[in-house]
């Protein structure tokens, strides 16, 4: 029996992630998943009445005891420095060692893409971004603060180690799904050293994929190639500073953050999904978040758990309500939070009635 760990967390996280809840419920009721659900209240709420953001035994039982966690936003007014968010998704990234950061970026309905062009609707894009490493490693420090000689340091880390294994992810899941073409992306004219590191890197690997097409691309070329051609790559590669770049510009050509899911991965081991769009604290209790990144996560969650035909079904739903309509007013819809997930559930319950049971 599966186990899910929910952390709503902030803003419109509690919204978002009660209508993914919704969803698992109906996949619960309608297949033989058995999922097994536990709402864990890690937030600013309790950051600000108790001062502890998530402690070593919490760690430990969402490591120990849960095969995936499904968090809904963290970040909150009230915690200027977002100590909490830190501690908690940083801290579940850092210590449960998800190295892969999955963002798939794919063009449901071509009228809400910026791009207004037909071939927008053809992107199906998987940016696999390394998670543990990079600019965000948080080394550096600061000399003579606050005065006009301040020196300031932020250190790009990158390790063998780490390169390898962020590539070997993404070409083995090109191969799986049977994707012809994976590109890297640096800026190793700039950054030779890293850069370096990377080209070689991944040279090795591709080695042992000679059916793939490879390529490099400089990371403000591929910016530029997302508009030019955003039917071109399909998987790309990179670093943790650059994919978080690309991956929220690949998802404004989507359709908007409010449609984006992540993942983040250590393969065989955990997996933590989320919704890319932050808590919004803007628009918190209002009841107009857009639910679909959160309900996406499910799909991904369904694929983790290996039950890839649920997760098409929920794929092919969230596709029907975009199609019908059925949005909130980020895409130019009137429905509210509940009211798309409502839908999406309902309708996805009957489909699965219709196509018979799922194992």
């Amino acid at each position: 029996m599966p186990r899910i760990a929910l952390i709503p967390g902030d803003g419109v996280g509690p919204e978002v992630l009660g209508e993914a809840a919704r969803i698992l419920r109906v996949l619960d009721q309608t297949s033989s998943l058995r999922l097994e659900m536990d709402e864990w209240p890690l937030s600013a709420d309790r950051y600000l009445e108790t001062g502890i953001a998530i402690t070593d035994d919490e760690f430990s039982r969402l490591e120990g005891e849960y095969q995936a966690i499904l968090l809904g936003a963290l970040g909150d007014p009230r915690v200027p420095g977002n100590e909490h968010a830190r501690d908690i998704l940083l801290g579940l990234r850092f210590r449960l060692d998800l190295y892969v950061n999955y963002r798939p970026c794919r063009v449901l309905l071509p009228a809400h893409s910026p791009l207004r062009a037909p071939e927008g609707g053809k992107m199906d894009l998987h940016i696999f971004r390394e998670n543990t490493e990079g600019i965000y490693a948080g080394m550096g420090g600061t000399l003579r603060a606050g005065t006009r000689d301040e020196v300031a340091i932020e250190e790009d880390v990158n390790t063998w180690k780490g390169v390898d294994r962020i590539v070997r992810a993404a070409f083995r899941f090109a191969e799986i799904r049977g994707l012809t073409r994976i590109t890297l992306v640096d800026k190793a004219n700039a950054m030779t050293h890293a850069g370096g590191l990377w080209r070689r890197v991944f040279t090795e690997v591709a080695e042992a994929y000679p059916d793939l097409e490879t390529e490099a691309m400089y990371v403000d070329a591929m910016a530029m190639d997302l508009i030019r051609r955003p039917d071109h790559h399909r998987v790309v590669v990179t670093s943790n500073l650059f994919g978080d770049i690309l991956s929220d510009l690949a998802a404004a050509l989507m359709g908007g953050i409010g449609l984006a899911p992540s993942a983040n991965l250590h393969p065989g081991r955990h997996a933590l999904f989320e919704p890319v769009h932050g808590s919004a604290p803007d628009i918190a209790g209002e009841g107009v978040a857009n639910p679909m990144g959160a309900i996406f996560c499910v799909s991904l969650l369904l694929d983790h758990l290996g039950e890839e035909k649920l997760a098409r079904h929920l794929e092919a739903t969230i596709q029907d309500a975009l199609r019908e309509g059925v949005v909130t007013p980020d895409l130019g819809g009137t429905s509210d939070t509940v009211g798309v997930g409502r839908w999406i559930a309902d309708r996805l319950a009957g489909n699965l009635a219709e196509d018979g049971p799922h194992a």
